[in-house]
């Protein structure tokens, strides 16, 4: 297989610096959320998480839905990230709260399994990070 798309982000001073893409179109300042005890003034890796994945997982939906011809006419995916302690260090709580238009709830939720097979955010995080599918079909 070949890679289809690469790039990078550089952080610097860990939850409390920055990240920076390569090309310069991610510039974000990191903080630590009021939560966890910090002032909040800034954006945090389970942010740019939540982000990320609802984001791809959406396009997955959409590539699912051209290739199966299925008459989805609008979507939307939240990304719910927390934060929680464990045994040894700390895990990642994963959520994706769907919503469609234009189909029944049984098609949405077959979408929704089968763009959860496609995702690489899916991918990358199955096996390691229980992910919940909430789907609302409108």
């Amino acid at each position: 297989m070949s890679t289809l798309y690469q790039t990078r982000a550089t952080a610097t001073g860990g939850r409390e610096g920055g990240v920076r893409s390569n090309d310069g179109l991610l510039d974000v300042r990191l903080a630590m959320p009021k939560a966890l005890g910090g002032k909040e003034d800034g954006t945090n890796p389970e942010q740019l998480f939540a982000a990320g994945y609802a984001a791809c997982f959406q396009s997955a939906m959409a590539f699912v839905a051209r290739q199966k011809k299925i008459p989805l006419t609008s979507s939307t995916v939240t990304g719910v990230v927390g934060l929680a302690a464990q045994e040894v260090g700390f895990k990642l709580e994963v959520a994706l709260e769907v919503e469609t238009q234009g189909l029944s709830q049984e098609e949405a939720e077959a979408l929704v399994a089968t763009a959860h097979q496609v995702c690489p955010y899916s991918n990358a995080t199955r096996g390691n990070i229980d992910v919940a599918l909430n789907v609302k079909a409108a």
